[in-house]
């Protein structure tokens, strides 16, 4: 016989499958259900000129290797799983890696002349109709496995398009749904092998409340591999597609053993075990066999790396480089079976965790905050995401619970920001030299400027008070002994010779951004009070700001993500750190001399053990307090303070600590050491003792140009004169 006559036979068989079912479906439904269907019968020779692969239905992809799983986030080791994400808890295998004994099982339970018919079984349906309709048995369905697996994928379609009224009318239990599963079902046997077929359906069916897929399955009822289940194991896991729900055996375990027994004698029935093994599967109480393992799902179950966490799902979330909209990004995350390798790095998360917690208990009376970011200088990576909260997205969190994460962005997930205070100085210091002035350049400074004098100045203030912390100024004085002693007025005289662009020209280039979400950028925000760190960022920012200044002066945008690898291990893109030099490395090295020289203010605090240590403490006024430094394996950034509204420390108690008044160096710096110490003490941290050789041409007492000082009624003004 030619192909294409036995192509012929074999789609006139087919249709006649049809019409066989047909005439069933007439006797058991009636003249009603006869009417609603007669076009198929009208259409036979169409039908069966068209029963091929052309079939298509709503362009739903049928393909058993393109379901929708479970994603999963590791940490930069590459092993340790730091959350899981699903909408459907799937876990996609090769036929291969499952056991010989669960695919038996199924086909036993579910359609024992699978490997026999071409998709819709006409002897089953028979089978079914007599057993219901004649004998008065229990309703019998009659659908082949193909069926199933037909409605199974039609229902996870309608589910992920978020269509619930698709999703009914794939499952409601009329004949014309039945039929469309029997057309599909023939062209999908076409198309694919048994094997192909049998394949999808173990990784599609309903295993549980929330449990799809075989090996998820395996994995949460017996702790082991689809490829390890036994023949008792295989049965248990087969019983329950017919009642996900009733039939689960950590919920209803006794009858979930019936139907376990039910499954073994089917497979005695098939020829698929003996009589005797079936019976010693069944003399083991399914209670014994269990050894159930939860699937977590989402960034709630991440333990202390879940502020990492959530802030890895923001990158994917907001990043064009996963898709072209936050839908198709969103569900790439929870359905295409992504693995994901972060950078952060375990012993630095569980030691940045501690010191928050050390420095100011969760519960502390106080109510204050404390966040911590720590960032690979000359990378990007950032390492380690800390507060000392418990990450909470539930609307039941409490006083200590949250889903804000304070220590990044508010498009990251974050908050309005902290203060940045005095730590923002650097910035000053590094744009000072950057455009060729010198360290020691005698500055004259007062205590009111006129703000007409800073070029790119946004306020509507006429003058700016401003004075050092302890009062007053120190008049003249050089920008080295200003960010030593952490003076304000000298930032002032600097900010007025540079003109405000410049600062936020190289603070932008360093990584410098608003927390807030609107106005990002501080060129459309900048004042002269931002020179003194009026400004509110993240502490992944200012992280981000050292870790320039410790990479001899090249800035990496912060990056979360190293790898990507999709549902069958192909490598995806992913954001790129964008690494470029920020500023001059002469400048930055000078600038980290300049922190660590004199072993004065911040220098001496916050020096580490054994260690060469840059730093810079803040205070923002009494309401924010701050420490950021680095060694040359890692740049730390730590604020304190209440984030969401204002709240002076002063003559506060914090950890059974009561001060009058605190300060960065009281209650940040410790936090920081406390980090910085113990996470070098894991030797994981490069320390160059040599890091901070300052540049001669640099430490000089010139400038460029020369200025003129003049006095207004609104205060100091500069104006250069040549």
């Amino acid at each position: 016989m030619s192909k294409k006559k036995q192509k012929r036979t074999r789609e006139r068989k087919n249709v006649f499958a049809l019409l066989l079912a047909y005439l069933v479906c007439i006797l058991a439904g009636g003249v009603v259900a006869s009417g609603f269907l007669m076009p198929f019968v009208v259409a036979t020779d169409q039908v069966a000129e068209s029963a091929s692969p052309s079939l298509t239905v709503s362009e739903i992809d049928f393909n058993p290797n393109n379901l929708p799983q479970q994603s999963k986030m590791y940490a930069s080791d590459g092993t340790t799983l730091i959350a899981t994400f699903y909408t459907q808890n799937r876990i996609v295998v090769d036929l291969s890696h499952v056991s010989q004994y669960m695919q038996q099982a199924v086909v036993a339970r579910e359609d024992r002349r699978f490997f026999q018919h071409s998709g819709v079984d006409v002897q089953g349906v028979l089978r079914a109709f007599v057993q219901t309709y004649v004998k008065g048995g229990d309703t019998q369905g009659g659908s082949t496995l193909t069926q199933q697996y037909v409605k199974n994928m039609l229902i996870n379609e309608a589910t992920s398009n978020d269509d619930p009224i698709g999703a009914y009318h794939a499952s409601e239990d009329t004949i014309s749904r039945k039929v469309k599963e029997m057309l599909i079902a023939l062209q999908i046997e076409k198309k694919y092998s048994k094997s192909e077929i049998l394949q999808g359906y173990l990784n599609i069916a309903q295993f549980g409340t929330s449990v799809y897929g075989v090996e998820t399955a395996a994995e949460h009822y017996f702790s082991k591999s689809a490829a390890e289940l036994d023949l008792g194991e295989a049965a248990t896991i087969a019983a329950i597609t017919k009642n996900p729900a009733g039939y689960d055996p950590t919920v209803h375990p006794d009858a979930a053993q019936e139907q376990r027994n039910i499954v073994l004698d089917l497979m005695v029935e098939c020829g698929f075990t003996t009589q005797a093994e079936a019976d010693a599967a069944k003399a083991v109480n399914i209670a014994d066999m269990l050894h159930v393992k939860d699937v977590p799902v989402g960034c709630q179950t991440a333990g202390q790396a879940a502020f990492f966490c959530d802030y890895v799902v923001h990158k994917i979330e907001n990043s064009d480089v996963f898709g072209a909209t936050a839908e198709d990004r969103q569900r790439l995350l929870y359905q295409g079976g992504l693995t994901i390798y972060t950078t952060m790095d375990v012993d630095a998360e569980n030691i940045a965790n501690a010191a928050v917690r050390n420095g100011i208990p969760e519960n502390d009376p106080s109510g204050f905050e404390a966040a911590l970011a720590s960032v690979e200088p000359g990378t990007g990576k950032v390492l380690a995401l800390a507060i000392n909260r418990t990450y909470n997205a539930l609307a039941t969190a409490s006083d200590t619970e949250t889903s804000i994460n304070y220590a990044v962005d508010q498009v990251d997930g974050g908050g309005g920001g902290f203060q940045t205070g005095s730590t923002f100085k650097v910035m000053n210091l590094s744009t000072w030299l950057t455009n060729g002035n010198g360290a020691k350049v005698a500055l004259p400074t007062s205590t009111r400027y006129d703000t007409s004098g800073f070029e790119c100045n946004t306020t509507g203030a006429d003058s700016w008070a401003v004075q050092n912390a302890g009062g007053g100024t120190v008049n003249p004085e050089t920008p080295e002994h200003a960010l030593m002693y952490s003076h304000n007025t000298t930032q002032a005289t600097m900010g007025q010779r540079l003109g405000l662009c410049k600062i936020a020209d190289t603070a932008t280039a360093m990584g410098y951004k608003n927390a807030s979400s609107s106005g990002s950028d501080l060129h459309t925000t900048i004042t002269p009070t931002n020179l003194i760190g009026s400004g509110y960022a993240s502490p992944l920012t200012m992280a981000s700001v050292y870790a320039t200044i410790a990479a001899n002066g090249m800035h990496c945008d912060p990056i979360a993500i190293t790898r990507v690898t999709d549902s069958s291990g192909n490598d995806m893109a992913v954001p790129s750190a964008n690494c470029t030099q920020a500023i001059p490395a002469n400048v930055a090295q000078t600038v980290a001399y300049i922190m660590y020289e004199g072993k004065v203010g911040a220098a001496y605090y916050s020096q580490l053990n054994g260690v060469k240590t840059f730093a810079k403490t803040g205070t923002a006024d009494s309401y924010f307090m701050l420490t950021g430094g680095f060694v040359t394996g890692a740049a730390t950034y730590v604020a304190t303070g209440n984030e969401e509204s204002l709240q002076s420390f002063d003559n506060m108690t914090i950890n059974g600590v009561r001060r009058a008044t605190w300060d960065g160096s009281t209650i940040a710096t410790p936090i920081w050491k406390e980090f910085m110490n113990n996470y070098i003490a894991t030797g994981k941290v490069a320390h160059d003792e040599n890091y901070g050789q300052p540049d001669a041409s640099l430490m000089t007492s010139t400038g460029q140009g020369q200025w003129r000082t003049t006095t207004t009624g609104l205060g100091m003004r500069q104006v250069q004169i040549s």
